[in-house]
């Protein structure tokens, strides 16, 4: 385990990426990579009444065919704030810790953000504050395919990939959920789920979350 991890920018990532940020101290986040649909980059995965639920948020269509991940602006399309925001109203209303931490989180979806990447950025330092979390957190300043001085996980992380294959360092530790008794611990879903289930126990959920090896690493 190096000193370094590089990720990709991610919408309320999942569980598997704040163990990164737990663990690592230097964080670089990628932004000059190429931006992809149907990843971490715009949408999260919650639990829902009728089980995991993805909410993603709508980008503009750039001039070129490969937009730079940093120039991902923001759509309005669909209203998705309103829709979002009613989403996990309607998931975690009755979580232990929602009503603790829905005014800061609901400004999130009245404010208007330009770019995908600010606002993923924004809402990463304000959950890792929420849980005493305290990653170095740094955008990247260009791109290079590998980094010989950190570990990478922009592309491990990824909801079509099996985390149990890509990342066996995450082991996904089971805690309370307000569906539990409908559908079974649900791992690895957003850092949302995490925090309004556990408030500020989501920093031991995330110790947990690692394989002994790694938390054995730690300083």
């Amino acid at each position: 385990m190096k000193q370094k991890v590089v990720l990709g920018s991610a919408y309320l990532g999942p569980v598997e990426y704040y163990t990164k940020l737990f663990a690592y101290g230097d964080v670089r986040i990628e932004r000059f990579d190429h931006y992809m649909k149907q990843t971490y980059r715009n949408r999260c995965v919650i639990a829902s009444a009728e089980g995991p639920l993805a909410l993603a948020v709508p980008t503009e269509k750039g001039d070129a065919l490969k937009c730079l991940m940093k120039d991902v602006r923001i759509s309005d399309h669909g209203n998705w704030r309103h829709v979002h925001w009613n989403a996990f109203v309607a998931a975690y209303r009755h979580s232990p810790f929602f009503d603790y931490y829905a005014d800061e989180f609901q400004a999130f979806f009245v404010k208007k953000y330009a770019f995908l990447y600010d606002f993923n950025m924004e809402l990463c330092r304000w959950v890792c504050e929420q849980i005493d979390l305290c990653p170095v957190l740094s955008p990247t300043d260009d791109f290079a395919a590998e980094i010989p001085d950190a570990d990478d996980f922009r592309e491990l992380i990824h909801p079509k990939r099996n985390y149990k294959e890509s990342d066996p360092d995450f082991v996904a530790a089971p805690y309370y959920q307000v569906f539990e008794r409908k559908f079974g611990f649900l791992p690895n879903l957003s850092v949302a789920d995490l925090l309004f289930n556990m408030g500020p126990e989501s920093l031991l959920v995330l110790r947990d979350s690692m394989a002994k090896k790694t938390a054995d690493s730690l300083p």
